[in-house]
């Protein structure tokens, strides 16, 4: 799989085109056993954003395919995902104990220092969504298109406040991208999660955020999106404009997935990544993640080790763009 900076000069996040994505492996070619015990998933944000919507969509599922054990879903929230993921390993190395993880979090996040752990620390056995990127709006916002906004944006630099997920995020980095390419000067918002920011964007606020497809589709009556990061137009959203269209090479976002700690064994985390394929390859699970905008990807146990040491290497460089890690 091949993966490339675009126009790297002017590139302040990472252009990865999720479409190579979807020719991994969509499931093992042996149905997964289930767990003796329930499943304990964390996660890093808090609940009401796209991580959260994701884990629930898998505990549907997941019961389904194993009615005798739960997927019991806990909180632990902060540092834009950094304190659970700096926590992670010491939970139970036991097989069933998983940790909801983001790309590129987990390698900004560590340059820049802020954090109590590496990308090293952090092992990831499932990458299962690709959400692409998109500048949003309060519905009440007086900006109705893209160039209303970048227009308001130029006449008053600095003024333009917009939310996102976390620091040293791919929303701080989308934040990033989108002054720099096209030449304004906003002020980036951190909040804990999607969530948490909904509440401001909805409310008016701030001006808008930049965040993923779902939190647009989630909230079409409430939000107005002015441009997706895709190749083509999303087919939920078939009036919002590409950044292509807009005359920028965009195509990006986050992925989510999955990690375990440290201590457990190989073999365990191989049977949850045959059991999130499994969870992938299923048509309920197909048809959740389309309606809320989210791309399925698979890339499991087997394809991990190149997976991150190409995309580690490609998020490294798209650091330096950043400056993150640069003493001011």
């Amino acid at each position: 799989m091949k993966v490339t900076l675009c126009n790297l000069l002017a590139l302040v996040s990472v252009c990865i085109a999720p479409a190579v994505l979807a020719q991994a492996p969509a499931a093992p070619a042996a149905a997964p056993t289930c767990f003796d015990k329930s499943v304990m998933y964390w996660q890093a944000f808090p609940p009401g954003g796209e991580s959260d919507l994701s884990a629930r969509h898998q505990q549907v599922v997941l019961k389904k395919k194993c009615p005798a054990i739960d997927t019991i879903i806990q909180y632990k929230a902060g540092a834009g995902g950094g304190l659970m993921w700096s926590q992670m390993n010491s939970l139970p190395g036991d097989g069933v104990n998983v940790v909801g993880i983001n790309l590129p979090h987990i390698v900004f996040q560590p340059i820049e220092g802020e954090v109590q752990y590496k990308t090293a620390d952090v092992t990831p056995v499932y990458w299962f969504h690709f959400t692409p990127d998109a500048l949003e709006v309060p519905e009440a916002s007086p900006y109705k298109s893209f160039a209303e906004f970048i227009a308001a944006a130029k006449k008053d630099p600095g003024k333009m406040n917009l939310g996102g997920s976390g620091l040293n995020s791919a929303n701080h980095a989308s934040h990033e991208r989108l002054n720099a390419q096209f030449g304004i000067k906003s002020t980036y918002v951190p909040y804990k999660g999607t969530g948490d920011m909904a509440l401001a964007v909805v409310g008016g606020q701030i001006d808008g955020a930049v965040t993923y497809t779902p939190f647009a589709i989630a909230n079409k009556s409430k939000v107005r999106a002015l441009a997706v990061a895709m190749d083509k137009r999303h087919p939920l959203m078939p009036d919002v404009p590409t950044f292509k269209e807009l005359g920028v090479d965009w195509v990006d976002g986050a992925y989510r997935g999955i990690g375990m700690p440290k201590s457990t064994p190989p073999e365990a985390r191989k049977k949850m990544s045959d059991m999130w394929a499994a969870l992938n390859a299923e048509a309920e699970m197909k048809e959740l993640a389309a309606k809320s905008g989210f791309e399925l990807v698979n890339i499991g146990v087997p394809q991990m080790v190149a997976f991150m040491a190409e995309h580690t290497k490609v998020y490294v460089e798209g650091a330096k763009l950043l400056g993150l890690g640069v003493k001011k």
